[in-house]
Formats: structure tokens, C-alpha cells, sequence
């Protein structure tokens, strides 16, 4: 299989999983309790919250552990709208955010908050201007994820968080894609709460954290027991802690020499598409995007068909983000950019990773365009429009 789903999830490395087995059978103490089964867990928690906050630019004490990046997405914006409704009631997020962040916001709406949804411009871009017109008296929250998971543009976050510290407004970003693959320092960036999740790169499924800056104040999400320094209740995932702290190690090893490799087999991947598919559109910013990410529409063809044609051949990929395969409805996100509904239909989305190589894309790019070309065949409408374009 050539697997170009990356954004999906990734496989765990065997280093990671190295790690975490001893946590399984021989190191499975609770890390509340006192003997030294249990306390020699408490000190690997300690540790893994040390390599997390440093990966990040943060303390350790401003880390803390949840079941993945949905659950630290729902904490930080239901947190903070608890926490200052006395406040104020208004919250500026994007059209383009991950369903974990808006479906959040839409349910605060039906509690009488006021959400704020800025349009992204064709490339998936919102400016600390349209962040800074949007900020009224009232705004308690602005959520604007570091990067986009279907088209992978990158937001300026740094700006962002410089226009939100100057008004006084709590500023989270969901960074699920970028964390591991892109380097980044929660102070020099003014980012309060921050979620990731580590199946992203590399680390088990079931775990992710959210960084919370010290003086942001952040009810407890769940209610038990006094886990996280009570803010997060529940006996630690002790197996899954350790592999996210094993695996954003290794990602942040030698973090630039990787990119550069992937960034090179992306442009390969975008420039060679071009060059082979006519009717095609890169979804997402040229320059300003992962670098593992290529996004792009082809005219008069169906995604999920083309997905199935490629599955068949053995190539994984999307027509979106995962969590939302199962629906019919076209990607909100490529509808934010204005394409029209059929082509953002006719999507697909390559998200390439550490192993993937050139001789791989060159399969993929010896199908590809004849699945397209099969597809559109097929296509009363391709026929008319190739016709009056001739």
C-alpha cells in the first residue's frame, strides 16, 4: 500500500512503541497511589510533561493530558466561555476551523454566546486585521487553528496572538496538524491555550494534551478525581502519555532536514499534477502550507469515486478531513474558499509522510491521471465543455 493519509493519522513508530509497552504489563501502577510501583509512574508523567512543555516552549505545569486533540479543543473554548461570561459573550473563530472547534461555538450559540465566524480569503487565509476589526468589548475568545488540515495552509498565528495579547482577549489555537511538523514557541507567539493530539505524528490514538498559559483561568472540563492538579480527572493513560512524549521527541529531531525532504516530494507531487491534468485547482496557499500537504480539485470528476478507483490500486488517500468521510456534503472548507459545489466535490487531498518516497508519487502519478481521464469520459458535461473550448 502507498499511503498518502498522513493527516488522518500516522502509524506509530516502533520506537514509540518500544516505549509505551513496559507501561502495559510491568510498569502499570496507578500513578495516585503511594508505593513504589505507583510513584515511579508519577515521575515518568513528571517527565513526559517536561518533554511536552519543552517541545513547545512551555512549562510543565501548563501541560495537561487529554484523550486527543476534540477533547482539548471542547476544554479550552467551553473552559473559557464559563470562565468569562461575566465578562463578555463574544468569540471570533474561522469558517475553515476543524469540526472540534465549530461544532463547540455552534453549541455556545444555542447558550446565548455570540460567535464570530471570519471568511478566509481563496487561499484559506484570515489577517490579525480581520482578527483585530472583529474584537469588541465583550470578546472573550479568539480560536484560529495554527494550520488547516485539509488544505494545510498556515495561519499567522504569531501576528495573531500579538493583535489578541494587545487587547486583552484569550487566544487558543488548535494546532493538531502543525505540532510535530512545525516548529513552535507558545511565549514568542502570545498563545494561551494551545491542543494538540499525538496520533498526528507518529504517537499512539487516544492521547493529546492542551497547553494552558499560567494566569488562564480553565475550569475543570471533566469532574472526579484530582488528576492533572484537578483539571482534568480520570487515571492517567500512562501508556499513551509516554508515547506522546516519545514521539514528539523524534519529530522535532532533525525537524528541518525532514521538511525539507517532504516539502521536495510535495512540490514534486504538485508540480507534475499540473503538468499531466488539465481542469485542476491546488486548494490551499501555494507557499504558505505544510509540508506534507496537497490538496486539489479536478473538474467534472466525483472525490470519493476517484478515492475508490485509487484505493483499488492500492493508494491511500482523502477527499477531506477524516472525521467527516462519511458525509455527503461537500468540504466547508473548500466551500469557504468559494469553490462551487461540484468542484469541491471532486477533491482530493495527498498528505504525504516520513517514509514516503519519489518512486511512490511516480505510481500514484502513472494512475492518477487516467483515473481522472476515465472519470470525466464518463461525463456528458466534460464532452460539452471540451467542445466549446476547443
Amino acid at each position: 500500500m502507498i499511503y498518502l493519509d498522513h493527516a488522518a493519522t500516522t502509524p506509530v513508530k516502533p520506537p514509540v512503541l518500544e516505549a509505551m509497552l513496559p507501561y502495559f504489563t510491568e510498569y502499570y501502577g496507578n500513578p495516585s497511589s503511594v508505593y513504589k510501583l505507583a510513584q515511579r509512574n508519577k515521575k515518568t508523567l513528571d517527565d513526559a510533561r517536561a518533554v511536552v512543555a519543552r517541545h513547545l516552549g512551555a512549562e510543565p505545569k501548563e501541560i495537561f493530558f487529554t484523550s486527543g486533540g476534540t477533547e482539548a479543543d471542547n476544554w479550552a473554548i467551553k473552559g473559557i466561555a464559563a470562565a468569562l461570561k461575566e465578562k463578555g459573550n463574544h468569540i471570533i473563530t474561522t469558517n475553515i476551523e476543524h469540526h472540534a472547534v465549530l461544532h463547540p461555538c455552534q453549541h455556545l450559540e444555542k447558550l446565548g454566546f455570540d460567535v464570530t465566524y471570519l471568511e478566509v480569503d481563496g487561499d484559506g487565509l484570515v489577517t490579525p486585521e480581520q482578527v483585530e476589526q472583529a474584537i469588541r468589548a465583550e470578546t472573550i475568545l479568539i480560536s484560529i487553528m495554527y494550520a488547516n488540515n485539509e488544505i494545510g495552509t498556515i495561519m499567522p498565528i504569531a501576528e495573531i496572538g500579538t493583535v489578541a495579547r494587545a487587547h486583552g482577549v484569550v487566544f487558543h489555537t488548535d494546532a493538531v496538524q502543525a505540532v510535530g511538523h512545525l516548529p513552535i514557541d507558545v511565549k514568542a507567539e502570545n498563545i494561551d491555550l494551545l491542543s494538540l493530539s499525538g496520533h498526528k505524528f507518529y504517537g499512539p490514538k487516544g492521547i493529546g494534551a492542551l497547553y494552558v498559559r499560567r494566569g488562564v483561568k480553565l475550569p475543570s472540563f471533566l469532574h472526579g478525581g484530582g488528576q492533572e492538579r484537578g483539571k482534568r480527572p480520570g487515571t492517567e493513560n500512562v501508556p499513551g502519555i509516554v508515547g506522546l512524549a516519545t514521539a514528539i521527541d523524534l519529530a522535532y529531531q532533525d525537524l528541518a532536514v525532514k521538511t525539507a525532504r517532504i516539502k521536495t516530494l510535495r512540490d514534486y507531487l504538485i508540480d507534475r499534477i499540473f503538468e499531466r491534468i488539465p481542469y485542476c485547482r491546488l486548494n490551499g496557499h501555494r507557499h504558505q502550507r505544510l509540508a506534507n500537504n496537497v490538496n486539489f480539485s479536478f473538474d467534472f470528476v466525483e472525490g470519493e469515486s476517484l478515492l475508490l478507483l485509487l484505493d483499488i490500486e492500492g493508494i491511500a488517500a482523502s477527499s477531506g478531513s477524516a472525521c467527516t468521510s462519511g458525509s455527503l456534503d461537500p468540504s466547508h472548507v473548500l466551500l469557504a474558499l468559494g469553490l462551487p459545489h461540484e468542484q469541491a466535490h471532486g477533491s482530493i487531498r495527498f498528505t504525504l509522510g516520513e517514509d514516503n518516497t519519489q518512486a511512490e508519487l511516480d505510481l500514484v502519478l502513472d494512475k492518477l491521471p487516467v483515473f481522472v481521464e476515465r472519470m470525466r469520459s464518463m461525463s456528458p458535461l466534460y464532452e460539452d465543455f471540451v467542445q466549446k473550448n476547443s
